[in-house]
């Protein structure tokens, strides 16, 4: 349990009983992170955040690591969160960090190189637009793959400290469950909150479950407790 709700402004998560347990949303002008295995819904939570950002008016950007635009922006129409309108309309900007560096990879009969992959986490900064209020990184986890430990967390640090650096700007880094043990779970020192999500198998019916834990939220009362959520024709539910 940390310090009162009423001290920090919020945004909201884009659910509704996720907004009603952190008192009104993720802190505002601040960094989140979203880990979990495959699965587990990551990349809908971030969909989440977006659409309500995006209704709400705010200027948004998608960094997309390994998802087209085009199969982002059907998915958030399935769960009807339709992101279309906005990306068409310029409010929402979804860039593919390796695509617009695909022109400098070096290729052979194999294809890519493990050096076209190279990026320095910090230059991630270079595709979100100095008023931009939004940006989700999805998924942040690929560029564990070349670093070490040590190189992770320094550029993790400063691409988080030049994000949050810039007035009202609310980052959202989402990170797959395997990079975020083999980084030591060091990105969640250096966020604001973090959510991580799991599927387990419910001891009392033996069914299949996705499960979330708020392990850090500061400046949020909140209990440290295991919620269930399933993912609808809707979205999100959280129970």
């Amino acid at each position: 349990m940390e310090l009162s709700t009423k001290s920090i402004g919020r945004i909201s998560t884009g659910i509704e009983e996720l907004d009603l347990k952190l008192g009104g949303g993720y802190p505002e002008g601040k960094s989140i992170l979203i880990t979990g295995g495959t699965g587990t819904g990551k990349s809908i939570f971030g969909i989440h955040f977006l659409y309500k950002a995006c209704k709400n008016e705010k200027k948004c950007v998608l960094i997309a690591t390994e998802e087209s635009p085009e199969d982002i922006l059907e998915q958030s129409e399935i769960l009807g969160l339709g992101l279309s309108p906005y990306y068409k309309h310029g409010q929402l900007i979804i860039e593919k960090a390796f695509q617009s560096r695909s022109e400098k990879v070096q290729t052979s009969k194999f294809g890519f190189t493990p050096e076209g992959l190279e990026i320095d986490l910090p230059s991630l900064s270079d595709f979100v637009p100095p008023d931009t209020e939004v940006v989700v990184i999805d998924n942040i986890g690929v560029f564990t793959l070349r670093l070490s430990i040590q190189d992770f967390r320094d550029q993790f640090d400063a691409l988080n400290y030049v994000l949050s650096s810039r007035e009202g700007c609310t980052a959202m880094f989402i990170m797959d469950e395997t990079a975020f043990k083999m980084s030591r779970k060091l990105a969640e020192y250096s966020v604001t909150g973090s959510l991580r999500l799991s599927v387990n198998e419910n001891p009392y019916t033996g069914n299949t479950e996705r499960y979330l834990i708020i392990p850090k939220m500061r400046k949020t009362e909140l209990k440290l407790e295991s919620l269930r959520f399933e993912i609808t024709q809707k979205g999100i539910r959280l129970f």
